[in-house]
C-alpha cells in the first residue's frame, strides 16, 4: 500500500508531508478527526483525496476537500479496521500522506469459543492433574485483552483450581487442575462457571460453563442394609419357600455398582439346605428341613459387585427352624437283668426293678413333661414309676410265680401333647426266670412189682417216673437208690429211672425186699423226693431139700388117718427163715403104697412109699 502511495506521490509531486490522526473507536458519526492542513502552512485547500485502495476511506470517513476537515461517517470499530490511509494533494502540489489510526477502547469482552464444555475425571485421579480448557479470546488489545480467569461458582469443596499461561500468539491459555480429592460417591458432577476478565476499568468478562463428570472407580464394596439377618421358618416348609430377602447397595455406578448375591458354601450351609437368588437376594428353601436334625442354620451371604476387580462384603443370616409335631416320641428300654435281656426272676421282691425306660420327643428338645407314658398288661404284677418324666422304671408290683405264669406281655405307650397327638408303643415280652422252689414229685408214692428169683443181672424190674415243675437244671431229675438191705440186688438208671437187677435175687433170702427210690433235681441247692418200691421175688424150684438128718426111722400104723403127720423135717436152708415141713399120709391102704406128701419150698412133692403087710414097719 505504501508503495502505491509513494508511486502516486512521485507522479503528482516531488514534495510530501505525512499527517497522522487518531480517532477513538466507537466515536459517534460526524466526530471530528482533524484537518489536513493543520500545521502545514503550504498545504492550503482545496485538496484532492486519493484513498489507498482497500482502505475503506470513502466508506467510513468523510473528508471535505475544500476545508480539509476529516470526520467519521459512522462509529468506527478498531477490531474491524484499525487504521485508514489516503493521500491528500493540496493546491500547492505537495502531497500529504495521511494515516488515521483508530484507537482501541475496551469494547469487547473476552469470549470463549463455546459456552459449555464437558470434561471428565476419574475419581481416583491424583492432585494437580490438568485438563486443557478452551481459552477465551478478546479482540481488544493490550490490557484490554484477556488478563485472567476465575471460577465463579460450582467449585464444591474447592475441588479444582485454574492455571493459565500466555503464549506468543497473545492468547491466555487455560488449564483446569485438580485441587483436592475427588470422590464420585460424594460428588459425581461439578458445574463450574468460569469467567475470563480483561484489563479494562471496569473489566469486561466472558463466562463458560464447564460440566465436569467424575468417572466411577470401583472403590466401594457393597454394603448390606443390615449386618445380620434372622428369620424363622417351620420345618414343614416346602422347597422353594421364601425365607427372607437380603439387600445391599453399592455407591459405585455401572458394573461397579451391580451386585450379585451368593452363599459362601465353604463357611456355611455345606448341605445346600438354602439357596439365594443372585439378583434379588431372596433366600429360599432348597431341601427338606428337619427341626430334629438341625434347628439353627447360619449362612454367610456374600454381596459382590461386577467391577473389573470386584469388591465384596458379607452378612450373617440366622435361620431358626421351628418345630411342628411331625415326630412321634421314642421309647428306649434297658433291661436290668444280668444279661440285659427281658427277664425277671420269680423270686424278685416287690418294687424290684425290671427295666429302665427313657422317653424322648424329638419335636421338643427341652420339654419332657409334654409326653405321657403308660404301662398296660401284666395283670397288675408290674407298675411304672418316674420322678422326672424322663426316666421311667418298671417295677414288680405283685409276687411272681413262674410255675403259674412264665411270661408277661407289657405294652408301654408314650403320647405327646401335639395337635393331633402322636404316640409310640413298645411291646415288652417279659420272661419269668425259674428258681428251684419245687422238688421232684413221683407219680406214685409206692411202687409194687415182682421179679423171678431166677432173673439174670440186668433184667428190667420197673421204671419209676418223677416230675419237677421247675425248668432248666432245676427240673432235670437224677434217680438213685437209698442204701437198704438188698438194695445192692438192684441198680437204677439215673436219667430214665429204669430199675434193673444187678445180681441174682434170692427169694429164700428175702422174698419181698423194700427199696427207697430217690429223685433229685440239679438245682442249687438241689431238692429231692423219695418213693417206696416193694419187690416180690417169685420163688423157683432152685434148691434141693436138705434134711437135718440123713436117716429117719418112722413107724406108721396101718390104720393111720389120712393127713396125719408121721414125720417132721427141717430144711437146713429154710431153717434160716424158720420154715417147717411136715410129711403127711395122703393114703393108706394095705394093698397099695402109702402116699406121703410134703410142702417144700412152696412146691408140692409126692413121695411114694410101698408098704407090704408083713407087719414090718415102713422105713425110708
Amino acid at each position: 500500500m505504501w508503495r502505491a502511495i509513494i508511486c502516486l506521490l512521485a507522479v503528482v509531486a516531488a514534495a510530501e508531508h505525512v499527517r497522522e490522526f487518531t480517532v477513538r473507536e466507537n466515536a459517534r458519526a460526524g466526530a471530528l478527526v482533524g484537518h489536513l492542513g493543520d500545521e502545514l502552512p503550504d498545504a492550503a485547500p482545496p485538496y484532492t483525496i486519493v484513498p489507498v485502495p482497500g482502505s475503506a476511506v470513502n466508506d467510513d470517513l468523510k473528508i471535505d476537500p475544500h476545508t480539509g476537515e476529516i470526520r467519521t461517517r459512522m462509529p468506527l470499530d478498531r477490531e474491524n479496521r484499525d487504521h485508514y490511509a489516503l493521500v491528500a494533494i493540496p493546491a500547492s502540489g505537495d502531497n500529504i500522506r495521511v494515516v488515521v489510526h483508530v484507537s482501541d477502547e475496551n469494547d469487547n469482552a473476552p469470549t470463549f469459543p463455546t459456552p459449555v464444555m464437558d470434561v471428565e475425571f476419574s475419581e481416583n485421579t491424583p492432585r494437580d492433574v490438568k485438563r486443557k480448557l478452551n481459552p477465551a479470546k478478546d479482540q481488544d488489545l493490550g490490557t484490554f485483552n484477556t488478563q485472567k480467569y476465575n471460577i465463579v461458582s460450582g467449585n464444591t469443596d474447592n475441588a479444582f483450581r485454574l492455571s493459565s499461561h500466555r503464549e506468543r500468539d497473545g492468547v491466555l491459555y487455560l488449564d483446569l487442575q485438580i485441587n483436592g480429592f475427588l470422590d464420585r460417591e460424594t460428588t459425581d458432577h461439578y458445574e463450574l462457571v468460569i469467567e475470563a476478565l480483561d484489563g479494562g476499568t471496569p473489566p469486561l468478562r466472558g463466562t463458560m460453563t464447564v460440566n465436569i463428570t467424575i468417572l466411577d472407580v470401583n472403590d466401594n464394596p457393597p454394603v448390606f442394609a443390615e449386618s445380620a439377618y434372622s428369620a424363622m421358618i417351620p420345618e414343614n416348609a416346602t422347597v422353594g419357600t421364601t425365607v427372607l430377602k437380603v439387600f445391599a447397595t453399592d455407591s459405585d455406578t455401572g458394573e461397579n455398582g451391580i451386585i450379585e448375591y451368593s452363599i459362601n458354601r465353604r463357611q456355611s450351609d455345606k448341605e445346600n439346605m438354602f439357596k439365594i437368588d443372585p439378583e434379588t437376594g431372596e433366600v429360599t428353601v432348597n431341601k427338606v428341613l428337619d427341626f430334629e436334625t438341625k434347628e439353627l442354620h447360619e449362612l454367610v451371604v456374600v454381596a459382590r459387585d461386577k467391577g473389573a476387580q470386584p469388591l465384596e462384603t458379607t452378612a450373617f443370616v440366622s435361620i431358626r427352624v421351628t418345630d411342628v409335631n411331625d415326630n412321634q416320641p421314642t421309647i428306649d428300654v434297658i433291661f436290668l437283668s444280668d444279661d440285659a435281656t427281658p427277664k425277671i426272676s420269680e423270686a424278685a421282691q416287690l418294687d424290684e426293678f425290671v427295666a429302665r425306660i427313657s422317653v424322648h420327643d424329638p419335636d421338643s428338645k427341652t420339654e419332657y413333661s409334654n409326653v405321657n407314658v403308660t404301662l398296660s398288661g401284666g395283670d397288675g404284677h408290674f407298675d411304672l414309676r418316674t420322678h422326672d418324666n424322663i426316666i421311667y422304671l418298671v417295677v414288680v408290683a405283685l409276687p411272681l410265680d413262674r410255675e403259674s405264669q412264665s411270661s408277661y406281655t407289657l405294652n408301654v405307650v408314650a403320647t405327646d401333647k401335639g395337635s393331633p397327638p402322636l404316640h409310640a408303643s413298645r411291646i415288652i415280652n417279659l420272661r419269668v426266670t425259674d428258681i428251684n422252689d419245687n422238688p421232684p414229685v413221683f407219680l406214685d408214692s409206692v411202687y409194687k412189682t415182682s421179679v423171678l428169683e431166677a432173673a439174670t443181672a440186668g433184667t428190667p424190674v420197673i421204671q419209676v417216673t418223677a416230675t419237677d415243675a421247675d425248668e432248666g437244671e432245676n427240673s432235670e431229675i437224677r434217680y438213685s437208690l437209698s442204701s437198704t438191705p438188698q438194695s445192692d440186688w438192684f441198680s437204677i438208671d439215673e436219667r430214665s429211672g429204669l430199675i434193673t437187677t444187678r445180681s441174682q435175687v434170692d427169694c429164700e433170702t428175702n422174698s419181698m425186699p423194700q427199696l427207697t427210690v430217690v429223685a433229685s433235681d440239679r438245682g442249687n441247692p438241689a431238692l429231692s423226693a423219695t418213693a417206696t418200691l416193694l419187690v416180690t421175688v417169685l420163688d423157683v424150684n432152685d434148691n434141693e431139700p436138705i434134711f437135718d438128718q440123713s436117716f429117719y426111722n418112722v413107724t406108721v400104723l396101718e390104720n393111720e388117718a389120712v393127713g396125719s403127720c408121721i414125720l417132721k423135717m427141717f430144711d437146713r436152708e429154710r431153717l434160716k427163715r424158720l420154715r417147717l415141713n411136715c410129711v403127711r399120709v395122703s393114703s393108706c391102704e394095705l394093698d397099695k403104697p402109702i402116699q406121703l406128701s410134703a410142702i417144700i419150698a412152696n412146691l408140692a412133692v409126692l413121695i411114694s412109699v410101698h408098704g407090704m403087710d408083713t407087719l414090718i414097719p415102713l422105713q425110708f
